[in-house]
């Protein structure tokens, strides 16, 4: 029985719903700024309401994870979100909406940190790269189908306020499923003999459960901790201004959205193919002797050159080129948001990883925050070519700061010994 890969497959679940429900508002926004009157400035301090508490979070859900175990902590999580989210429908302004994106950003902050802890738990090292794609393959799906879902209700009703409600559901039914199934496959009363084994075998030295996470101060003493806390900081802002604008976007090129659903979809579309290629490739390569942080680094290495791509859109009006260059480049951002991912799992102890997942998170949180204003500034004030242009660039700044900052396993745990 692989019962791992049921719980792989919770865990992209779990993150589909997470998308869903963060990107209701984003492909709500040109009806609620309508509505409310509010500039593309106004709707970015709403994302950075959410954002705020998301970056926050994570350091914070990334230790009480650690410590009080993933099973616990997903299901606090997610149960909080999404009371969170079905709150939003009672909105009745700017500040009642911030409120309510700044609580559903802090209970979606241990997503990412559980996920990777869950890999680091259940799965051996030649199978961790799949099982992060798996996972994080949901925020593009989740992103695919939330317009469509989104903007179903949204005219089945003729108001935005359902939306929340009906999304904000979808968690409660998950919770069932992952309160049923989820324990570690060294208390699972489900998991045969073998595939226990065969995890056990397959973890690193050091990945004992049950041992304490490394303190803060260690962890933030190893260049690899701000390889990885830089290279997340540095590209996953290209994504949520994806996630957040591309809306948004496409009404300031002209396109309506109903008939844009297309160009809104095969980006998400192609992120997921990123985070599978990604991940795939890196477990290929480790299978044929390559050592698991270069098979790592080459998929970021190509990533961030491909995620370069976003500069072209701003002197094309080819519906076709438009949509060819944005999936490309999440394409890319997905196989290197894989890679990223799994660098924690690679180079720590299983107790310590939701830690440095976290961390990472609060990195992408601060870039993100920041990156959110000025997009709500400079589209307003200029257009979204500085900004296309910026996400082009700004990403091989990450590459560097992984290939040259996080070590392989061996001398990770040679940094850690050296720092306790």
């Amino acid at each position: 029985m692989r019962l791992r890969w049921y719980i792989g497959g919770l865990l992209f679940l779990s993150t589909v719903i997470n998308y869903i429900d963060r990107q209701t508002l984003s492909v709500l926004a040109p009806y609620i700024k309508t509505e409310f009157q509010w500039s593309n400035t106004d709707f970015a301090m709403l994302i950075i309401a959410f954002r705020i508490a998301y970056a926050g979070g994570q350091a914070i859900s990334g230790r009480l994870l650690d410590r009080f175990g993933t099973r616990t902590g997903l299901t606090v999580s997610v149960a909080f979100y999404s009371v969170a989210a079905i709150l939003t429908s009672l909105a009745t302004g700017f500040r009642s909406l911030a409120a309510f994106r700044f609580l559903l950003g802090l209970g979606e902050s241990a997503n990412w940190p559980g996920a990777t802890k869950a890999v680091s738990e259940w799965f051996p090292r030649k199978e961790s790269g799949w099982a992060v794609a798996l996972f994080d393959s949901g925020s593009s799906i989740g992103g695919a189908v939330a317009p469509f879902l989104v903007l179903g209700v949204y005219h089945y009703f003729g108001s935005w306020r359902p939306v929340f409600i009906l999304t904000g559901l979808l968690g409660f039914g998950w919770l069932v499923l992952w309160r049923l199934t989820y324990h570690s496959p060294e208390q699972h009363p489900r998991i045969s003999p073998e595939e226990r084994a065969y995890i056990l075998a397959g973890r690193d030295e050091g990945a004992t459960a049950g041992s304490p996470p490394l303190p803060y101060r260690t962890l933030l003493a190893l260049p690899q901790t701000w390889g990885i806390v830089v290279g997340k900081a540095l590209t996953d802002p290209v994504w949520f201004f994806i996630t957040d604008w591309f809306a948004i976007y496409l009404v300031s090129r002209g396109y309506r959205l109903e008939e844009s659903l297309l160009a809104f979809w095969v980006p998400f579309l192609a992120a997921d193919l990123g985070n599978f290629a990604g991940g795939g490739i890196s477990s290929w390569l480790i299978s044929r002797g390559w050592p698991v942080g270069w098979a790592r680094k080459i998929v970021v290495l190509v990533g961030g050159l491909g995620m370069t791509l976003l500069a072209p859109t701003v002197w094309t009006d080819s519906y076709v080129v438009l949509v060819a260059c944005f999936a490309v480049s999440t394409f890319c951002y997905a196989a290197v948001s894989t890679m990223i991912l799994n660098l924690p799992a690679d180079v720590y102890p299983t107790a310590s990883v939701a830690s440095v997942s976290g961390l990472s998170g609060t990195g992408a949180g601060i870039g993100t925050i920041t990156a959110t204003l000025l997009i709500g500034r400079i589209s307003d004030q200029m257009s979204f070519a500085p900004i296309l242009i910026g996400a082009s660039v700004i990403p091989l700044f990450a590459v560097v700061a992984v290939l040259a900052l996080v070590r392989n396993t061996a001398e990770s745990r040679a940094g850690l010994l050296k720092t306790i």
